[in-house]
């Protein structure tokens, strides 16, 4: 497995004061092995948090659907994460648009940690 991450800020122009209006600081993470790759997005101000976003297959993006949740990867991914500390786990289900915690499932964890 392939580990990239890549630290990324999206903020409005500063006002005259110097506010912004908005401003996300996060980082994304791909987990990649041949042609398949899972993201993740990881935002600053929530360090135990992260949320996988989309599989890539090639060029071509899909939405996540439950049966991603037992990709080997994905699986893979989610164990680094947490060895990292990223004990909240979310995954953007696509059929539903909205985010659904991913089960912790320690014998996988055990398996896949290496």
């Amino acid at each position: 497995m392939q580990v990239e991450v890549s630290h990324h800020v999206d903020a409005s122009e500063p006002d005259a004061e110097g506010y912004h209006d908005y401003h996300y600081e996060y980082d994304i993470f791909t987990f990649s092995e041949g042609d398949t790759a899972f993201l993740v997005r990881a935002y600053s101000d929530q360090p135990t948090e992260a949320s996988f976003m989309a599989r890539h297959v090639g060029e071509v993006r899909h939405l996540l659907t439950e049966r991603d949740l037992q990709h080997p990867l994905l699986q893979q991914a989610a164990s680094h994460l947490r060895a990292a500390g990223k004990t909240e786990l979310n995954w953007l289900d696509g059929r539903r648009s909205e985010y659904r915690p991913l089960a912790y499932n320690p014998l996988v964890d055990r398996r896949t940690a290496s």
